[in-house]
């Protein structure tokens, strides 16, 4: 078959112009980005080619068909632009609470505001500092607002803490005793010499806060001598008291006491040559009564050993405890301690004492002067103990915090920015205290409501009347729970009534110390367990006469 077609066929060879091409689509986009800036800068128009459905058009695309705005129809905007403007500010007052203040989250209102002023940044970024000024201060105006809040209870909480029993940094009004008992440790321990002093006065004094504080001041001034302080009521036996001394000193275990080896060590320790002074303070000493008195004897004559290094200070309320429990002391001269006796605070001194705290919590004054004065006449009259003092204070503290607390002020927020305010809403008066003081220390003995028999039982008044009649037939003031339930066994027995045994015996006097009409001195036998009466012996009298049994007992007396 003939071919046709030629071997070589001939291409047509078309003008390469992609170069060309690309240049040209190049410079088209680059005007079309032109375009498209020139086209953002100019703010878009209403006649431009827009979404058909109004909800999909956001922002000012919204406007195009509503040449004037309603006011009553906002415009639709995005999230971006959610927000109050600046012109539709709220105005008037807005009432906050404290839990909206307490918030950390920002609100909607701190939000708006946040971005309004990144708008108005970017608008003013070019204008100069006037204008940035004049159109921030629109945006920048708070309204009004008001809380309601309860009132603060700042200086009140500041007068209780300093009102507290702690040891305080100064003690007024004992300054003679304290300069005895500074000059008795510096000559002691300055001179490594050994001795012995023995303090004693009422429970709230001011013997232990005293000492502590030396003890304190002279830690920081003086070197070479180390402090032991025992609490003898922490001790479960008066033998206690030499394992307790011999861990603290020799920083050793004791589990159980060894004897004589125990004391042989203590004594060995204590008397050698090399180590420093050692103050052994024991507080509540005249809980060390023993059989014979070996213990406390034994403690006594510790300093007075050869090259003893040992400063013993005894603290107790007993006045005549070394004359009339330890009278060997008194055949010995060396072993007899230095006596040093707290008098009751005054009232002047309890006054002083009670102003000199409350200066430390605040200039404004939380107790007026009458109310610390007639505190100070209450507590000294009745036992002169400062502790009871400072609890009477604080608690009438509270009462009023309370009431306070308890009224809703409404008060604009500038005013009460600052919580630190110590302002005294409303000051502690007579009244209150008075009110404290007939809680606490009124006539125990009479009921609080007519008819409320079960608010102070039979038989703990017949255990009152005991106690009472024992106390006047023995012509001293403090008896063992024996002797008194003996009493109570007998009148019970007379006077045909049931008595119960002798361990509820001391469930009751323990109710009744919790009253504070008894106290009780606790002793490892419960026998030998010391009662005395708190209050005073007419007032008991009076009170048990109006039950024709109690003024039955109280007539005939004890049997």
């Amino acid at each position: 078959m003939p071919q046709t077609r030629s071997q070589s066929q001939a291409t047509i060879s078309f003008p390469k112009k992609k170069l060309s091409w690309t240049l040209d689509k190049a410079k088209n986009s680059s005007d079309t980005k032109q375009e498209l800036t020139k086209v953002q800068a100019i703010p878009r128009s209403p006649c431009g080619v827009l979404p058909l459905s109004p909800r999909k058009r956001l922002g000012d695309d919204n406007l195009c068909n509503t040449p004037h705005l309603l006011p009553c129809s906002p415009p639709k905007q995005g999230k971006k632009e959610n927000g109050p403007p600046s012109s539709h500010l709220p105005k008037g007052r807005r009432l906050v609470f404290d839990n909206q203040l307490t918030v950390k989250s920002p609100s909607k209102r701190e939000q708006a505001r946040v971005h309004q002023d990144k708008i108005c940044s970017s608008v003013q970024k070019g204008q100069d500092m006037t204008t940035n000024s004049e159109q921030r201060c629109p945006l920048e105006k708070e309204s009004t607002r008001v809380r309601l809040f309860k009132q603060e209870g700042t200086c009140y909480q500041q007068a209780k803490l300093v009102l507290n029993t702690a040891v305080p940094d100064r003690l007024p009004a004992r300054e003679k005793e304290m300069d005895i008992v500074r000059n008795f440790l510096r000559e002691h321990i300055c001179g490594k010499k050994a001795g012995s002093l023995y303090i004693s006065g009422a429970p709230g004094t001011g013997k232990t806060a005293c000492l502590s504080r030396i003890l304190q001041d002279l830690k920081k001034k003086l070197k070479g001598f180390k402090t032991i302080m025992l609490n003898c009521m922490s001790l479960r036996s008066a033998q206690a008291v030499f394992p307790a001394i011999a861990q603290e000193i020799c920083q050793e275990g004791v589990s159980r006491p060894a004897g004589k080896d125990m004391m042989r060590k203590l004594e060995n320790h204590l008397t050698a040559q090399k180590g420093p002074m050692i103050v052994l303070v024991l507080d509540e000493m005249d809980q060390l009564d023993s059989k014979g008195q070996d213990v406390l004897y034994t403690l006594f004559e510790w300093p007075w050993l050869s090259n003893s290094r040992l400063v013993l200070i005894g603290i107790a309320n007993t006045l005549d405890l070394t004359d009339r429990i330890l009278p060997r002391l008194q055949a010995r001269e060396k072993c007899k301690p230095r006596l040093l006796n707290f008098p009751p605070y005054t009232k002047n001194q309890i006054a002083i004492i009670l102003q000199d705290r409350l200066n430390q919590a605040s200039k404004d004054q939380v107790l007026d002067n009458t109310a610390i004065q007639f505190c100070a006449r209450k507590v000294s009259a009745v036992s002169g103990d400062v502790r009871k003092a400072l609890d009477v204070c604080r608690r009438a503290i509270e009462i009023v915090e309370s009431d306070v607390k308890s009224q809703t002020i409404l008060k604009p927020l500038s005013e009460c920015k600052s919580p630190s305010e110590s302002l005294v809403p409303k000051r502690v008066g007579l009244i209150h205290i008075s009110q404290v003081i007939s809680e606490v220390d009124g006539n125990r003995m009479t009921l609080s409501q007519e008819g409320a028999q079960d608010s102070f039982p039979l038989q703990q008044k017949i255990l009152v009347c005991s106690l009472l009649l024992l106390t006047r037939q023995l012509k001293i003031k403090e008896v063992t729970l024996g002797k008194l339930y003996e009493a109570y066994s007998n009148v019970c027995r007379k006077q045909q009534v049931a008595s119960v045994d002798q361990s509820e015996c001391l469930s009751l006097s323990g109710l009744l110390e919790a009253r504070g009409i008894l106290e009780l001195k606790k002793n490892k036998e419960t026998r030998f367990t010391k009662v005395s009466l708190k209050i005073e012996e007419k007032e008991i009298e009076h009170a048990l006469k109006d039950k024709a049994l109690i003024g039955n007992i109280l007539a005939t007396g004890l049997p």
